[in-house]
C-alpha cells in the first residue's frame, strides 16, 4: 500500500467541520423559525460560526501538505 497518511487524516478530519456547519445552520433555522424578528442577529452569528469552522478545515488541509512526508 503506497500513499501518504496525512491526506487520509485530513479526509477524516474534514468530517468534523462538515458536521459542525450542519449543526450551526440547523440551530440558525430553528432560531429563525421560533423568532423571525431575531433573524439579522442570528444570521451574523451563524456566518461567523461557519467561517471559524471552515477555517479549521482549511487549517487541516494546510497541515496535511506541511507534514507530508
Amino acid at each position: 500500500m503506497t500513499g501518504d497518511i496525512a491526506f487520509l487524516g485530513y479526509g477524516l478530519a474534514a468530517i468534523g467541520p462538515g458536521i459542525g456547519i450542519g449543526l450551526i445552520f440547523a440551530a440558525y433555522i430553528q432560531g429563525v423559525a421560533r423568532q423571525p424578528e431575531a433573524r439579522n442577529m442570528l444570521q451574523t452569528i451563524a456566518f461567523t460560526g461557519m467561517a471559524l469552522t471552515e477555517a479549521l478545515a482549511i487549517l487541516g488541509l494546510v497541515f496535511a501538505f506541511v507534514f507530508q512526508g
